[in-house]
């Protein structure tokens, strides 16, 4: 039991590296996908929110949305609520590549969850949620004070 969580850092971890060698394949860095597939899922996130969710510093996540800008793939939009800060936006050039990134990213998942059943797919994924939910709850500072 004690090497459980050191498993599930090594796959974690595998799993990124395996996504970032073929990603890489398509000159996009770990960074980058990351910032790319969450901004594909919630669209117009405030840089201050998608630096949180990504844990990085809001200045590193400046330069890698200064990257994609640059590249096209990511706007910046002032926000109708707050002059000062920024949305995020996917651009139409990106699309295509993030259609790619998912085709790379289904094909590693197929690779690496060959030989295991719908069903067993689905307990793990019912097992490691109720561990982020174990985690959540023991947290102090998610819980209400007296």
């Amino acid at each position: 039991m004690e090497t459980l969580p050191f498993e599930i850092g090594e796959t974690a971890h595998a799993l990124r590296r395996a996504f970032d060698r073929r990603a890489a394949t398509l000159g996009v860095t770990r960074a980058q996908w990351k910032v790319l597939f969450r901004l594909s899922r919630q669209p117009g996130l405030r840089q201050i929110e998608l630096a949180d969710i990504l844990d990085v510093e809001p200045i590193t996540l400046s330069r890698i949305i200064d990257r994609l800008e640059e590249a096209g793939l990511v706007e910046r939009r002032t926000d109708p609520a707050d002059r000062r800060a920024w949305r995020l936006e996917l651009t139409a050039k990106a699309e295509p590549l993030i259609a790619k990134l998912r085709t790379l990213a289904e094909a590693l998942m197929d690779e690496a969850f060959a030989g295991l059943s719908n069903e067993e797919l689905e307990l793990m994924r019912a097992k490691l949620t109720k561990i982020r939910d174990n985690i959540a709850a023991a947290n102090p500072s998610n819980r209400m004070s007296a």
